[in-house]
């Protein structure tokens, strides 16, 4: 209910007339807007948590409502308004209600945005401190003829800084016949200095199937008829919104007011309306993408197009169903994109079963990358069938983690299969009796990979040899285990070293596969298994620790050398940079070797 609604006019309201002279048409968000708590619906939180304040007398001074659009935050602080200002029927009424009556006369003059007590402001409209310098003014004085000033600020995250400073001492402490019911979608923006004064509601998002029940009880207040099926695609378009459901439901009503033959609105309606493609026909595009037939899923995008389906709305319903079928893969029994029980839903099970985990999960990134490309394209059809291309080639390669197991075992992968290729047998000298020995093919030299197969036998290190931190590290620097050796040298606390056993300590920068690294490289490189340690506590410091201290020692021993010292008190802020060896006057006297001309 709103300002421009006839007193009591609510959720149970009789239809008004559409047409008619007398009375205008108002929409549906309008017309069916609550006027108390029990038109509000999927907030049952909320108005316990009311019902039980007002029953008890502990009224908050300051309320913060917030929540998506939609979901009844501006509705919610009219109805709290009404509520503490009611009467009652009979005008007898002396205390706060969690039920206005809708028909004393404050009910009323709220109800109609004409209460002298009860200020609404848009404050993003209003966002200066002057503006809110009123509303502190005003609450100086007693309320003309309610119980108690109300004022609700919509959007309030949109005050300036000066503005919210300016209310936060009012906010704080205010006069007792005064109440404040705040309202935004950015709860994020508002100060935390205002938040800590308000009582904080999060109204959350209607779920689809309430949500549907509810636009069904319209429709037939109405007098208009609309299957299940289109319901629940309103009510999923809506995302949780109430009011933007009604406004669908307003616009597929107008839209089938003239279509001839068809009494009820069905959902191919409102596919048609809203440019939805049908789940089935979404399913099928995926699973002719997964098994790689381009040209199928690419005649598949083009008839849903030609049909009216919007190519982003494509690529969403596209990442749903590699959501859903994820989460069944994961949870069994999981709801989501497509309904539990229907003919779709049995198929996506099925489908989810001959699919794995790192499959998907490489679609879900294919195809949120897509979107993006898609949402900002010029064109976004091609984008979409670039996007989908991808997948499509995405899905004939083996996993990386196969290909990479593969190169390390030396074996061949095969692009079309996600295990190693049979090695074929390699044929020997065969005589012709019609010509000369025919010579095996020589297989193609492959370029070397560094640091990915172990040594060869003539190459192994003696264990005996690494008998410290820093043989291990020139070791590593120069078998090209560079990050192996920056591990060792900056995180890498050694606690005991003996051959074919380490202890250390890991800093909190190092990874957590270091130790299992080290063992595995080390092996390679000895051809004998070591035995790798971590401890919590103890160790040396890092090697690249000792240097600092070691260079820091050497910094503080020159500065306390008298001239040195004499020197930094002459320039000050003069700081020392390095301290090399100085050269001795031998090797100073000693003359420069000449080379031989040629």
């Amino acid at each position: 209910m709103d300002e421009n609604e006839e007193p009591g006019l609510g959720l149970d309201a009789p239809p008004a007339k559409a047409g008619s002279a007398s009375v205008p048409y108002r929409v549906l968000a309008r017309k069916y807007r609550p006027s108390d708590f029990t038109g509000l619906i999927g907030q049952e939180a909320l108005v316990r948590t009311l019902r039980n304040a007002f029953a008890s007398g502990r009224i908050a001074h300051a309320f913060m409502l917030t929540g998506v659009r939609g979901v009844g935050k501006t509705t919610t602080a009219r109805i709290i308004a009404r509520a503490l200002n009611c009467i009652g029927a009979d005008g007898t009424g002396k205390a706060p209600t969690i039920d206005p009556c809708g028909v004393c006369e404050p009910c009323r003059a709220i109800a109609e945005s004409r209460h002298v007590d009860v200020l609404e402001m848009d404050a993003a409209s209003r966002t200066g401190i002057d503006d809110i310098r009123e509303i502190v003014e005003g609450t100086r004085y007693a309320p003309a003829s309610a119980r108690y000033k109300v004022y609700i600020i919509d959007e309030v995250h949109m005050l300036s800084k000066s503005a919210f400073n300016g209310l936060l001492k009012t906010l704080e402490e205010p006069p007792p016949h005064v109440k404040f019911v705040f309202a935004t979608t950015e709860i994020r923006k508002v100060p935390v200095t205002v938040l800590s004064r308000c009582q904080r509601f999060d109204l959350r998002r209607i779920e689809s199937g309430e949500l549907s029940t509810h636009l069904a009880s319209i429709a037939q207040k109405e007098s208009v008829a609309v299957d299940a099926a289109a319901l629940a695609l309103i009510a999923r378009a809506a995302e949780g919104s109430v009011r933007d459901a009604l406004s669908l439901l307003d616009q597929a009503i107008a839209h089938h007011i003239g279509e001839s033959g068809t009494t009820t609105i069905t959902g191919e309606e409102i596919r048609a309306m809203l440019g939805l493609a049908d789940r089935g026909r979404v399913l099928d595009l995926f699973e002719k993408l997964m098994a790689g037939q381009i040209a199928a899923a690419l005649a598949d995008l083009r008839d849903l197009y030609d049909g009216g389906a919007d190519p982003l709305v494509i690529m969403q319903d596209l990442l749903e169903t590699t959501h859903f079928l994820t989460r069944v893969k994961v949870a069994p029994g999981a709801e989501g994109f497509f309904d539990g029980g229907s003919a779709e839903a049995a198929r996506a099970v099925t489908m989810a079963g001959k699919l794995t985990v790192p499959s998907l999960t490489r679609a879900w990134q294919m195809l949120l990358k897509g979107l993006l490309e898609v949402r900002d394209a010029a064109n976004p059809l091609p984008a979409t069938e670039m996007a989908l291309v991808r997948l499509a080639y995405a899905a004939d390669l083996p996993p990386t983690e196969r290909l990479v197991r593969a190169l390390r075992d030396g074996d061949a992968v095969s692009p079309l299969s996600s295990s190693p290729a049979p090695r074929a047998p390699q044929p020997g000298p065969r005589a012709s009796g019609n010509g000369p020995a025919m010579s095996a093919p020589q297989p193609r030299e492959a370029m070397p990979a560094p640091d990915l197969a172990p040594a060869s036998p003539a190459s192994m290190v003696p264990m005996a040899s690494l008998s410290s931190l820093e043989d291990i590290i020139a070791l590593a620097k120069e078998r090209g285990a560079r990050l192996l050796a920056t591990q060792l040298e900056n995180n890498f606390h050694l606690v005991a070293l003996e051959p074919g056993r380490i202890e250390f300590r890991p800093d909190a920068q190092a990874p957590r596969t270091l130790s299992g690294d080290l063992a595995q490289r080390l092996k390679d490189w000895t051809g004998q298994r070591w035995i790798i340690t971590v401890a919590s506590e103890g160790g040396a410091p890092t090697l690249a620790g000792q240097k600092i201290a070691t260079e820091r020692a050497r910094k503080d021993a020159v500065a306390n050398e008298p001239f040195v010292r004499a020197v930094m008190d002459a320039f000050p802020g003069a700081e020392i940079v390095a301290v090399r060896e100085r050269v001795s006057d031998e090797q100073a006297a000693e003359p420069p070797v000449e080379e031989e001309s040629q």
